[in-house]
Order: structure tokens, then C-alpha cells, then sequence
């Protein structure tokens, strides 16, 4: 077992991408059971290959930016073994000059929290990546209360997904996933019952921008990644926050591999964005977040 420490040159970077899941592991298991693999690339339009972890490591050094990779435990939810965050962090390890490893743990499972401990002391995890609606959980509901504190006194991340989901959308009953599981304002009693934690409400919220706006504004142990939608599609609330009041704790993310960092840069210069906040947007608020050495 090797333990991921970053080996990361902050400053010879030109963006860290705070959002890339790695879809399909080293023995070609998907993180997604087949139906909705299926139902994601129609909804997505997005059936090209996807890299394994060296596959992604090597896109992003080509680019020379550093990306927090992770998968999400949902096997309660979708009866589906996850891919294992272990391994992710072995192959961080690996690319540690570039990838920074989250891991994953679904909180609907009895041994949740010795989970979350063992990737923290044995593996080295910087974080870690919840999505409610895939999930199946309440982010509000004090049960996971204890886990939430587990990782408040590790000094790692909790990286939630929030607002609406391609995932099982236009299947069935949306698969019977729920939308309301991911509305940030479930995270304010998080942060509010845990001021050292360090919360990122992953996307543009919608239809729950201003809820996302309201927690980050309220509580400064929260971030907001501004993944998963093409900057020229953000909340115009959004874009004013993130050139203002929120601009040191706003997040450039991608959600690679759905969408490309190259795309996410190139429609992010047709928006309001201003030019002075984007390296603490692409960069600098990263590195502090994640205690990258300068």
C-alpha cells in the first residue's frame, strides 16, 4: 500500500480542476450500473471513451493543471459495488505531481466512519466526495452527524454535489432518485454544527442558486465549485458573486469528463467573469483550500 502525499508545483500550474470523477477503474469496472451508464450518455450526448486514472493523470499534465479525482459510493442506493477510492489513491500516488485524491464513503453504511478513517490514516485522502440524491441520504439528518465530525478533526474536505442531476434523468421516475436531497440549504445546519469543516456545494445550484449563495454567505467554511454546467449557462447571481463578496472561496471545476476543462476555459471567456478574480477562481483558492505548499 503506498500513502498519496502531494508532490504538486503550485505555482507551475495554470489551474487546479476541484471536480473529475473517474468513471471506469484499472480492471474496467464502471462506477455506474449499466441502465444508467446508458441513460447518462443519451442525456449527456457524452459516449466517447473514458480514461482510467493514469488516462486522466496524463490529460491533465499535458495541460499543466493539478485535478481532485473521486468516485461516489452509492452501492445502498443502486446495488452496485463502487469503484474503490483505495485504489484511486494508490494511482494518485502515482501521479502525485498532478492528481489530488478525494475519496468516497456512503453514509448509509454501518461501517461509514472506520471507512472514512482508514482512507484518511492509511491512504491519505484530501477529502471527501458525497452526492445525496445518488446516494440516497439527507445531508441534514444529525445521524451522519458523526461522520461529518470525523472528518471535521481529520482536516479534510466535504464535497457535496447539490442542485439538479443528469443521473437517472429521463428514466423512469428519474430512477426514483430525489432532487430535493441535493438543495444546498440542507448543508447550512452542517456548517453551522460543524464550523471547521470545510464544505464545497459542488455546481451551479439550480434551481437553488440563491440557497447556495445564502449558506456561503453566512457560513465561510463553505465553498462553491462552479463544475458540471458551461460557464455560459451560470445563475447571473452567480457570476456577480463570484467577481465579489464570494470571490476567495468560489472554485473552478469541470466535471471531467462530461464536461472538459477546455471547453469550461474557453466559454468562461465569453462570460461577465472578471479578469482579476479568475487565478484565485482557477488556482489560488484551491491551493489554500487544500494546504498545497507555495
Amino acid at each position: 500500500m503506498t500513502r498519496y502525499d502531494p508532490a504538486i508545483d503550485v505555482d507551475a500550474l495554470e489551474a487546479i480542476d476541484m471536480h473529475v470523477h473517474i468513471e471506469v477503474d484499472d480492471h474496467g469496472h464502471a462506477s455506474l450500473p449499466p441502465d444508467l451508464v446508458v441513460a447518462a450518455a443519451k442525456y449527456f450526448a457524452a459516449d466517447a471513451p473514458k480514461p482510467d486514472l493514469d488516462g486522466v493523470a496524463a490529460y491533465y499534465r499535458e495541460r499543466r493543471m493539478a485535478a481532485v479525482v473521486f468516485t461516489v459510493d452509492s452501492e445502498t442506493q443502486l446495488g452496485h459495488p463502487p469503484i474503490s477510492s483505495a485504489e484511486i489513491t494508490e494511482g494518485a500516488a502515482r501521479n502525485n505531481d498532478v492528481l489530488i485524491p478525494f475519496g468516497s464513503v456512503d453514509p448509509r453504511k454501518s461501517d461509514s466512519i472506520e471507512t472514512a478513517r482508514r482512507l484518511i490514516g492509511d491512504h491519505g485522502v484530501r477529502g471527501f466526495k458525497f452526492h445525496p440524491t445518488v446516494q440516497g441520504f439527507d445531508p441534514s439528518d444529525e445521524q451522519y452527524y458523526p461522520l461529518y465530525a470525523t472528518l471535521q478533526d481529520s482536516g479534510v474536505v466535504a464535497l457535496f454535489h447539490t442542485g439538479q442531476t443528469g443521473i437517472g434523468a429521463g428514466m423512469p421516475g428519474g430512477r426514483g432518485f430525489r432532487l430535493g436531497l441535493s438543495n444546498p440549504i440542507l448543508l447550512d445546519g452542517v456548517a453551522a454544527e460543524h464550523p471547521e469543516l470545510q464544505i464545497i456545494m459542488a455546481h451551479p445550484s439550480v434551481p437553488w442558486q440563491d440557497e447556495a449563495l445564502s449558506v456561503a454567505t453566512h457560513k465561510h467554511n463553505t465553498w462553491i465549485d462552479l463544475s458540471g454546467w458551461s460557464p455560459k449557462y451560470f445563475p447571473e447571481s452567480l457570476v456577480r458573486a463570484a467577481n465579489s463578496y464570494l470571490k476567495s472561496r468560489v472554485l473552478f471545476g469541470s466535471d471531467f469528463p462530461l464536461l472538459t476543462p477546455d471547453r469550461w476555459i474557453r466559454d468562461a471567456e465569453q462570460t461577465a467573469l472578471k479578469s482579476e478574480v479568475m487565478p484565485g477562481i482557477m488556482k489560488d483558492n484551491a491551493a489554500r483550500l487544500l494546504g498545497l505548499p507555495r
